[in-house]
C-alpha cells in the first residue's frame, strides 16, 4: 500500500481486506454502503456521519469483553480497561452537558428510556417498600413485596407528547413496552399554530396526576420550554424526564441554553449518541445525583452486557463534541434548517408550525396532493433520502402519513451551508411538484402508488450529485 495514503484510508483498507478474506459479500456491502452514502442527499433528521475516529474505535478487542456492573464494580474479572473507557465517556458527558451524573451503557435510545423509567419507579417506591419489607435496597424486594406495593400504589401514569404532534413511540404508547408499563395520556399542540399548548398541558397534568411527564420529540420543529415543563411537573408531584435524542447535539453545542436546555430543569435526561451528537449508535442517561444509584443499576435491571467497544466510541465522540468547532457545527445545523424552511416556504410549501427553530423541518405534502409515502418514494428515486412522518391530526395515519421529515445534521457534517440549502429546497420542490398520485392494481387511487414525471428523477439526481461533489463524504478515506 502507498505510503501517501492517509491513516484512515490505510486503516479501513486493511480492515476490509481482513473481512474480505472471510466473507467477501460482507466486505462488498460495507464498501457499497459508503458509496451509496456518498451519492445520497441525506436529509433524515435522525441520521448523521460519525468521524473515522469514532468508527474505528468500535472495531477492536473491547468487543470481546463482558462487563456487567459499573466502573469498579464488575461481575467479571479483567475489566480494568473497560473501566477506563467507561469512566472517560462518563466524565466527558458530565463536562459537556453540565450534568451531575452520566450513565453511558445503554445500547440504544429505548434502552436509555427503559433505564430512566425503572430508575424513577424504583426511586419513588424505595422508601415505603424498604420500610415495609425491612430490606436495604429495592432490588432485594421479593415478588410478594412488589405485588403488595403495586397494589397499594395503583396504576403508574405517564404524560407524553402525542405521536402526531411529534412525540415518540417510547413515550408510553401501546405498541412499545413503555405503554405496557404505564397508563399513558398525551398532550398535543395548538391546532391553529402547531405549537405546544402549555396551558392545556398543565390542565391535563392536574387532572391526570402522572408519575412521569416526558418532554422531548422526534418531529417537533420548535423549541421546548423546559423551565415551564418543570414547573408543571413540580405542581403535580411528577418527575420531569426529557428525551433529547434528536437535539442532544444542539444542547452540547450550546445552541439551546437557558429555559431551552433540559439539563438544569429535568431530573433525568435520556439521549441517543448517533444523531445530532454525531457519535456511535447507542444511548446515554444523564441525571441529578439523587437518581444516580438507581440509574447505575441499568445493568442488570434492564440491560444485558454493556458494549465496551461502543462505550469507547462514545468517549471519542464526546471528546470531539467538547471541541470549540462543535459549537460552530451545532449552530450551522440550525442555520441550515432555517434556510431550508425558508427555501421551501418561498416555493409555496406548507410547513408544520410555519418554520423551524431546531434541526428539522416538517413538510406537509398534502399541499402537493400526495401522501408522505408517495413523497418519500419519489424523492428517493431522485437521490434525496427522507422519511415520511405524521403531521398533527394526520388523516392518512402513521403508515402512509401526510408529511415528510427533513433534517440538516448530516448535510451540515458534509459542509453544506445556507446557500446549498436553497438549492436543496428547490430540488425537493421540483420532485414533489412533478409527482402525482397513481392508481393501484384495482384501478383505484392508492395512498402508496405515484407517478413521477418523465426525466425528473434523472435530472434531480444529477443536480444533487453536482451539489454533493463539492462536499465529499469522508474525504480522508480512500478505499481504492
Amino acid at each position: 500500500m502507498s505510503g501517501e495514503l492517509s491513516n484512515e484510508s490505510q486503516a479501513f483498507r486493511y480492515a476490509l481486506e481482513a473481512v474480505r478474506a472471510v466473507e467477501p459479500a460482507v466486505a462488498a456491502a460495507i464498501g457499497q454502503e459508503l458509496a451509496d452514502q456518498r451519492e445520497s442527499l441525506k436529509l433524515i433528521a435522525s441520521e448523521n456521519y460519525a468521524s473515522p475516529a469514532v468508527l474505528l474505535a468500535m472495531g477492536n478487542w473491547f468487543s470481546d469483553k463482558y462487563a456487567e456492573g459499573t466502573v469498579g464494580r464488575r461481575f467479571y474479572a479483567g475489566c480494568r480497561n473497560v473501566d477506563t473507557v467507561e469512566a472517560l465517556a462518563s466524565q466527558h458527558a458530565k463536562e459537556l452537558f453540565g450534568a451531575q451524573h452520566a450513565y453511558v451503557q445503554p445500547h440504544s435510545g429505548i434502552d436509555a428510556n427503559l433505564v430512566a423509567f425503572w430508575a424513577i419507579l424504583a426511586s419513588r417506591v424505595e422508601s415505603p417498600a424498604l420500610e415495609k419489607a425491612q430490606v436495604r435496597h429495592v432490588n432485594d424486594l421479593t415478588e410478594a413485596d412488589w405485588f403488595n406495593l403495586r397494589r397499594e400504589l395503583g396504576d403508574q401514569r405517564m404524560l407524553g407528547m402525542s405521536l402526531d404532534a411529534g412525540g415518540h413511540l417510547t413515550h408510553g404508547f401501546r405498541p412499545n413496552i413503555s405503554g405496557k408499563m404505564f397508563e399513558q395520556r398525551s398532550y398535543g399542540t395548538d391546532p391553529a399554530t402547531g405549537l405546544i399548548d402549555y396551558a392545556a398541558l398543565r390542565e391535563t397534568a392536574r387532572e391526570f396526576r402522572p408519575l412521569i411527564i416526558v418532554a422531548g420529540y422526534s418531529a417537533y420543529p420548535r423549541l421546548v420550554n423546559f423551565a415551564t415543563m418543570r414547573e408543571i411537573a413540580d405542581e403535580v408531584g411528577a418527575t420531569l424526564m426529557v428525551d433529547m435524542a434528536h437535539f442532544a447535539g444542539l444542547v452540547a453545542g450550546k445552541v439551546l441554553t437557558g429555559d431551552f436546555d433540559p439539563i438544569p430543569h429535568a431530573q433525568i435526561v435520556t439521549t441517543t449518541t448517533h444523531k445530532s451528537l454525531r457519535g456511535p449508535r447507542g444511548g446515554m442517561v444523564l441525571c441529578q445525583s439523587e437518581l444516580a444509584d438507581q440509574v447505575d443499576r441499568g445493568c442488570p435491571m434492564v440491560l444485558g452486557g454493556p458494549l465496551p467497544h461502543v462505550m469507547a466510541a462514545k468517549a471519542v465522540a464526546l471528546a470531539e463534541a467538547k471541541r470549540p468547532e462543535f459549537r460552530d457545527y451545532a449552530q450551522r445545523i440550525v442555520d441550515n434548517s432555517k434556510a431550508l424552511a425558508e427555501g421551501l416556504l418561498k416555493r409555496g410549501a406548507t410547513l408544520v408550525t410555519g418554520g423551524t427553530d431546531n434541526h428539522l423541518v416538517l413538510l406537509d405534502v398534502s399541499s402537493y396532493g400526495l401522501t408522505g409515502r408517495q413523497a418519500e418514494s419519489a424523492l428517493l428515486d431522485s437521490g434525496i433520502v427522507t422519511n415520511r412522518n405524521a403531521v398533527p391530526q394526520d388523516r392518512n395515519g402513521a403508515w402512509y402519513t401526510s408529511g415528510i421529515r427533513l433534517g440538516t445534521p448530516a448535510l451540515t457534517t458534509r459542509g453544506l451551508g445556507t446557500a446549498e440549502m436553497e438549492q436543496v429546497a428547490d430540488l425537493i420542490h421540483t420532485v414533489l411538484s412533478q409527482t402525482t398520485q397513481a392508481a393501484g392494481a384495482d384501478g383505484k387511487v392508492s395512498l402508496a402508488q405515484y407517478r413521477l414525471a418523465d426525466g425528473v428523477a434523472d435530472t434531480v439526481s444529477r443536480r444533487a450529485a453536482d451539489l454533493l461533489s463539492g462536499h465529499p463524504l469522508y474525504p480522508t478515506v480512500d478505499l481504492g
